[in-house]
């Protein structure tokens, strides 16, 4: 029988969890099983600048969590080495940065991902890591907006032109 101190430790660590995950707007759960020290150190730092939280979690602990969250279907992909990286702002994130990761390194898996909320396909992470990120998505809205105005200057200028000659 555990005792009452190594109990509590582990209640805090699901409630810390279920925090996260309520928190989170999109996460991705992994295996990083023979990850060596420098990948992992490289992925975390790249985690870190991206702003997604990155930790390995014990399956037991984290199959709590979702339950307590509505993201029950993960839970059959809870075996193994688990890690899980979540976001509170960026949705794509979390993704592209552990897809692309999996591309380069045949030992590391994307087991599962959710988003707002709602547990999703491993096609949809992989799709999802393949949309741009939010930074290019606003650049190229900012374009397609600014293209009529731009055009009707051109157009204005010709005018103009036409007029004076």
């Amino acid at each position: 029988m555990a005792s009452e101190k190594i109990l509590n430790a582990k209640k805090e660590a699901v409630a810390a969890l279920i925090e996260r995950l309520k928190n989170s707007a999109a996460g991705v759960i992994v295996d990083y099983k023979g990850t060596t020290v420098e990948d992992d150190t490289a992925l975390r730092r790249e985690m870190r600048e991206a702003g997604v939280e990155y930790t390995v979690v014990k399956n037991t602990l984290l199959r709590f969590a979702v339950r307590e969250t509505g993201l029950e279907e993960v839970e059959n992909v809870l075996e193994g080495t688990t890690a899980i990286a979540t976001s509170t702002e960026d949705v794509i994130a979390p993704a592209k940065i552990l897809c692309t990761f999996a591309e380069k390194h045949d030992n590391f898996k994307v087991k599962a991902g959710f988003v707002e909320g709602k547990v999703v396909s491993l096609d949809e992470v992989q799709a999802l890591a393949k949309t741009p990120s939010k930074e290019t998505l606003l650049t190229q809205l900012v374009f397609t907006l600014n293209a009529p105005i731009k055009n009707l200057a051109v157009v204005l200028n010709q005018i103009a032109e036409k007029q004076e000659a």
